[in-house]
């Protein structure tokens, strides 16, 4: 069988996570590590004509929460999965070396902790031959998944059972196919490539994990190599273990007045703009958070606004309610109650006021930076003088930032614009936001970039 033409990788490039579509044959396909925004895979299996059959999940998804059993309310598919994962819903639990007859292709478990304890690899078999093997947060190209997830006192002793992980699936023939979840801009991946499929060959030749001499020189790689994470990821995996809510029909986004926002806000409820950094420059609400729709936006929602809180939704007309609706759903964020109607221009018909936020271009820098990149962006490049403090850390240290007129910048401009909303809604008033990033001020001044910390 053509495995090839019958696998249908289904990227998230905002999590940088993929699942996995395969058409067994007859009618019926394998989901593996479907999200809960099941769109993509959905409209995959009816361009085939496919029912999904079965659900396998990898292991307790800390950046996401699944699909599957969404997948089994909806199209009764048999969800597959780690015994010892303790599920607390409907599942065939799997232990090492039990297989699943897929109708002329067997599917294998295979115990591979370290990401998480209870993670499983499923390995493809064409008959005896080993196919592919769907290695979730274990084997990745180039890497191996982060193992600091259940506590900074079991980082290294899951390095460590991550190290055998990898050194048992490497036993597989060279050309057997290396389909993992995670992958580039994944904050699970440690580090991030840019390939998201691999084989076992090129693993053995390139990965530089692989080549660490002994198990002591895997670890201190593999740990030195790990960032900080979304906060959210410190909820996921439970709610995976007890089972997302089933959603029935396509959620919605119910239309605020002004008024209505306005006491959602005295309440405590966080105003989320989601609107290009521009717009949002030229006037926001205050007290509201700059989160730009786009592939990294459920990343950004669910790490810098606190868990349970309701949030009110600003957007422009032309943005789909349902990319912002399915991404926050994807990663646990539940209470969105609703969307500003008529946005900015409703807001200040009826007499609101609104904050400016100045945009400079790289060239026009006249005040301290603040850089709110992750570490490895900092230490890779950073001007001179600027001051770092990690964009998800912010939030609960806005008291930290460097009092004063300040530029705060990121890569591109949408981190910082988030940055600088937060910061203005702590009271603070003299913050302008860099359009680029440090490689487009070294252009534009000619200086260079430091590197280190």
């Amino acid at each position: 069988m053509d495995i090839a033409s019958r696998l249908v990788p289904l990227v998230d490039e905002g999590l940088g996570n993929s699942a996995y579509l395969l058409d067994v044959g007859d009618g019926r396909a394998l989901a593996v590590d479907p999200p809960r925004d099941l769109r993509a895979l959905r409209a995959a299996a009816a361009r085939r004509g496919l029912r999904v059959a079965w659900a396998a999940d990898t292991h307790l998804h800390a950046d996401f929460l699944s699909g599957a059993v969404q997948l089994a309310a909806d199209a009764g598919a048999q969800v597959l999965a780690s015994a010892a994962g303790m599920r607390a819903f409907d599942h065939r639990g799997l232990d090492d070396g039990d297989e699943t007859d897929l109708g002329g292709l067997t599917l294998r478990a295979v115990a591979t902790p370290g990401h998480t304890d209870e993670h499983l690899s499923f390995l493809l078999l064409d008959g005896a031959a080993p196919v592919g093997v769907f290695t979730g947060g274990s084997l990745i190209v180039g890497s191996a998944a982060r193992t600091d997830l259940l506590g900074e006192n079991r980082t290294r002793e899951l390095a460590r059972a991550q190290y055998a992980s990898l050194h048992r699936l490497v036993q597989l023939p060279d050309a057997t196919a290396v389909w993992p979840t995670h992958g580039a801009g994944s904050f699970c991946s440690a580090p991030p490539g840019a390939a998201r499929t691999s084989t076992i060959g090129q693993e053995k030749l390139g990965n530089p994990l692989l080549a660490a001499g002994d198990v002591d020189t895997f670890v201190d790689r593999l740990v030195a190599s790990l960032g900080s994470y979304p906060a959210y990821f410190r909820r996921l995996a439970e709610i995976n273990r007890r089972g997302p809510a089933v959603i029935g029909g396509g959620p919605q986004l119910p239309a605020l007045s002004v008024e209505q926002v306005r006491r959602l806000a005295a309440d405590g409820a966080a105003i989320v703009d989601v609107r290009p950094v521009p717009d949002v420059a030229r006037g926001h609400l205050p007290g509201s958070v700059s989160i730009p729709l786009r592939a990294q936006f459920a990343t950004w929602l669910g790490w810098v606004i606190e868990p349970g809180v309701p949030v009110v939704v600003v957007r422009n007309p032309d943005q789909d309610p349902a990319d912002i609706l399915w991404p926050a759903l994807t990663i646990g964020v539940e209470h969105i109650v609703g969307e500003l109607h008529g946005g900015v221009p409703a807001w200040t018909a009826a007499g609101g006021d609104i904050v400016t936020t100045r945009l400079v271009r790289p060239d026009q820098i006249n005040a301290p930076v603040l850089d709110i990149r992750q570490r490895s962006e900092y230490t890779a490049g950073h001007l001179p003088a600027a001051v770092h403090l990690e964009l998800g850390e912010l939030a609960g240290r806005t008291g930290t930032a460097p009092a004063g007129p300040a530029v705060v910048m990121c890569g591109h401009g949408e981190r910082a614009m988030t940055a600088a909303t937060l910061l203005e809604r702590a009271g603070r008033r003299d913050l302008a936001v860099l359009v680029g990033g440090p490689g487009d001020w070294a252009a534009a001044t000619g200086h260079h970039l430091r590197e280190g910390q």
